[in-house]
């Protein structure tokens, strides 16, 4: 009997890392980048620029921003009920299979709130007043408690947010401009239907092309979803199959890229809330859990983060004062000389990607 390949962490970090298009840079159309990495996450409004620039070669912020205003690209809730932004199309597949995820949500949130009404008739109500004027959900709330006076605005918002596919709509999202989350539905906005029938095997491909190899519980980590034990089922004749060094089993698809465990990796800067770090129930591939409490506060939101090797390795913030840009990287350890010249020089195309003028721009490192 064969016996199970295992797949340590250094592994499964640099099957990743190639995945995610963090090897190096690639060569691809952005609407295709954002496919392949199935969605990034956009809690952060410039999050999914800071993505795609350590991602694609020569990215420029236009492009996505063009991609956005062209209707070629949404924000929205999808995996986990949390902001993303996704291609259109994925947008329209996707929504109806993460339904469940949006009403667990919904209730684990606002459910007593809620009890007693209709939520079709909200749901419809809601649809009917974002359709003939787009509103940001405080004022989605407020229309909405003329016909619900008994209950809160915000659990009147919350529901047809995640009762109906609501999309954020310009200037939200876009770089260099400033706007509240104003939403309408989907269908509206992209002038087409959502999916009727979702499918489950097409999204767990594309998960694994995107951050296998996983787990089941990493996916439904990812997705929100439970019981995709059924799905990895129905798939198991597609899959291979490998070991964690604790025995999990492991899901993956045959051709997908697994480079050698001593791949280099160079110096990256990711944005907050990066995709990378939120996709697996066991986040050693990338992140020691002994820096865990660095990353992500206690309020929910994940800092922009610095790999090293290919793992976070210290964290990073724009500091703007006075015509001068300063990027201030705090690092978990102190770096070595060849670690830090690496650093330095990734964070000299950040400040150009930002528009900082070099002579009035610096990168601090802490420690030195």
């Amino acid at each position: 009997m064969t016996s199970t390949p295992i797949m340590d962490s250094r592994a499964l970090n640099r099957a990743l890392l190639a995945r995610q298009m963090l090897l190096s840079r690639v060569q691809l159309p952005v609407l295709d980048a954002i496919e392949k990495l199935a969605g990034l996450q956009a809690q952060a409004p410039n999050a999914p620029y800071f993505a795609l620039w350590s991602r694609v070669e020569d990215f420029r912020q236009e492009q996505l921003s063009e991609l956005i205003l062209g209707r070629k690209a949404v924000r929205m809730a999808l995996m986990r009920a949390t902001l993303h932004l996704a291609s259109a199309a994925d947008a329209l597949a996707l929504r109806p299979w993460l339904q469940p995820v949006m009403e667990r949500s919904l209730n684990g949130a606002f459910g007593k709130e809620l009890q007693g009404v209709d939520r079709s008739q909200l749901a419809a109500s809601g649809r009917s007043l974002v359709e003939e004027k787009p509103m940001t959900l405080s004022e989605l709330g407020e229309h909405l408690q003329q016909e619900w006076p008994a209950q809160r605005p915000d659990a009147l918002s919350a529901a047809v947010r995640n009762l109906v596919p609501l999309v954020q709509t310009p200037p939200r999202g876009i770089w260099g401009e400033s706007g509240q989350a104003v939403h309408t539905s989907m269908e509206l906005w992209l002038g087409q239907a959502m999916g009727a029938e979702p499918d489950a095997k097409r999204w767990i491909r594309r998960y694994l092309a995107a951050f296998g190899p996983a787990t089941v519980k990493d996916m439904q980590v990812w997705s929100g979803l439970s019981g995709l034990g059924k799905v990895l089922e129905q798939l198991k004749g597609e899959l291979v199959t490998f070991q964690t060094d604790q025995g999990a089993v492991l899901f993956d698809l045959p051709d997908a890229p697994r480079p050698e465990a001593d791949t280099p990796a160079v110096p990256r800067f990711l944005g907050e809330f990066d995709n990378i770090l939120l996709a697996h129930a066991d986040r050693s591939r990338i992140l020691e859990d002994r820096y865990r409490n660095r990353v992500f506060t206690s309020n929910g939101i994940v800092r922009p983060t610095i790999l090293i090797d290919g793992y976070v390795a210290g964290t990073w913030k724009l500091h703007r004062e006075r015509g001068k840009t300063a990027i201030v990287a705090e690092m978990f350890e102190k770096l070595d000389p060849s670690e830090k010249d690496a650093l330095l020089e990734e964070g000299e195309r950040l400040l150009h990607f930002v528009g900082a003028e070099t002579e009035a721009s610096e990168i601090i490192i802490i420690p030195q």
